[in-house]
């Protein structure tokens, strides 16, 4: 087997990246899928052509492996900088632990080569519907398998102004990263069969997406609501010292004093403590303040209940009654040790990494007439988990600390994904971070403001809540992973007829 399609693969798995923010070269995207099904035809080197099932699907492991190695090194590389430079593990350790996770995100794409090409059978509508099936579900089976890890899946590289974003409040992101790769595997088979029908196949899919973004699944309803998101650019390997804690609790305290609005924002721990721990009036002081203005207060802090478990949680104190969330899908090695691994603990140093998972269904936050369902950090990459709050909520916020990945590609990632949810369920998404990127985020995935990252400030916008439905809120991710098992039956029933 010739080891420069495995180069190749990974060389064409790390230029999807440039399809992601901050670039958001969508097409790239596009383009990477279609050298993957390329390189994954059996009939190419010819000597694959008839041979064993097995040894085919080695061939598809090793090309799908390599491709998606490229791209997760590539694109989460920033998890080294959490790892090394703010959790203290040595570098050979840190590096190997990347390469490590990477590898094994990696085997998704490995599991969706190896099964096409065992499956497939040079039938060129069949082949394309059958990649586009099994890579739907493998990218879902990452985003959700062992707690999920769906960051980078392709979907998010679709966001607005591709055509395939008007998907998004259909199909959700899986479905859209489906359709990219069917759309990949035509444009493929139409450049090297010189055939004009999947050419075909692939602009009629690009107008329909085109379409689908022309239309309004759910409408403003209210009057504007005035909003401070307010970014404390507050450097992580200070922000746990005891000493300068009194200093991280004034410049909340001013940030809020110097933007006011009906709703305020501050970002995912910005109190780096339990709540109980806080100076006496301290929250009293917040609560004066947000009243001052006319409205309410939202921060991130950490909170205990009556039996000492600790929750990453968002707390709202103000005109309205006070409120309280807490973080329900915790990330592992970084807020909760899984079974077995307590040991890794004693590699790094992470404050608060013993925290307990908040209830799975929390009601929204009732504030200035809106409803607001509040995510913390990495919440917001499991839409399906957003949607809960539906049709309830009338705004999205997601509140959140990426300074421990320094300046990479983990902020502007952050915001696509962002952009996708807003897509998704209908609703516009609020941001509020500590170092960036904090921002408005329009129902239809627009990015309508956003502030410079690693800089303090208070971005004050306008924004209506809510209402109606998109089919993804309906159905969450069932309608695309549904769509997506029943190609591969009918695929797989065909390849037996």
């Amino acid at each position: 087997m010739a080891v420069w399609r495995q180069g190749l693969a990974l060389l064409a798995g790390g230029a999807s990246v440039l399809a992601y923010a901050p670039f958001e070269l969508f097409p790239l995207a596009f383009l990477s899928l279609a050298v993957l099904y390329g390189l994954l035809d059996p009939f190419s080197p010819p000597s694959l052509a008839d041979a064993p099932r097995t040894r085919r699907a080695r061939h598809g492991f090793s090309i799908g492996f390599a491709w998606g190695l490229g791209a997760l090194l590539g694109g989460v590389s920033w998890v080294y900088i959490a790892l090394h430079r703010f959790g203290g593990m040595p570098m050979p350790l840190a590096a190997s632990a990347v390469l490590l996770f990477c590898a094994g995100m990696a085997l998704y794409a490995g599991l969706a080569g190896a099964l096409f090409s065992a499956l497939r059978r040079g039938r060129a509508w069949g082949d394309a519907v059958l990649f586009a099936a099994l890579w739907l579900l493998t990218e879902w089976l990452r985003g959700w398998m062992f707690t999920g890890f769906p960051w980078l899946v392709s979907g998010y590289s679709q966001s607005p102004p591709s055509p395939l974003a008007g998907f998004a409040p259909v199909l959700g992101v899986f479905g859209v990263g489906g359709l990219l790769a069917l759309a990949a595997a035509w444009a493929c088979q139409a450049l090297l069969g010189r055939r004009r029908g999947p050419l075909l196949a692939v602009l009629t899919v690009l107008a329909a997406g085109a379409g689908l973004r022309q239309v309004a699944w759910t409408e403003a309803v209210g009057a504007p609501v005035k909003v401070a998101l307010l970014q404390t650019n507050i450097e992580q390997s200070l922000k746990w010292r005891p000493e300068m804690l009194q200093r991280w609790l004034d410049v909340n305290l001013d940030l809020l004093r110097d933007h006011p609005a009906d709703i305020a924002v501050l970002p995912e721990t910005t109190l780096p403590l339990l709540v109980e721990h806080l100076p006496t009036g301290y929250l009293d002081e917040l609560r004066r303040i947000a009243a001052g203005n006319g409205g309410d207060v939202i921060l991130g802090t950490f909170t205990r209940d009556g039996a000492g478990r600790i929750y990453n949680a968002a707390i709202s104190l103000g005109l309205s009654p006070a409120g309280h969330y807490a973080k329900q899908h915790l990330v592992p090695f970084g807020e909760y040790s899984p079974p077995l691994f307590h040991w890794f603990y004693s590699l790094v140093d992470i404050p608060m990494a013993d925290q307990t998972r908040g209830a799975e269904r929390q009601p929204p936050l009732a504030l200035a007439g809106q409803k607001v369902a509040v995510n913390i950090c990495y919440e917001d990459v499991f839409g399906e988990e957003l949607i809960r709050s539906l049709p309830e909520a009338t705004l999205m916020l997601n509140i959140s600390n990426l300074a421990w990945y320094g300046d990479s590609f983990a902020q502007p990632q952050h915001l696509q994904i962002a952009r996708m949810r807003a897509l998704e369920t209908g609703r516009p998404m609020l941001r509020s971070t500590n170092t960036g990127m904090t921002a408005l985020v329009q129902a239809n995935g627009a990015v309508e403001a956003v502030l410079p990252a690693f800089q303090a400030g208070g971005l004050v916008v306008e924004v209506r809540g809510h209402q109606g439905l998109t089919p993804y809120a309906r159905w969450g991710n069932g309608l695309a992973v549904g769509l997506a098992a029943l190609a591969l039956l009918v695929c797989v029933g065909w390849r037996r007829s």
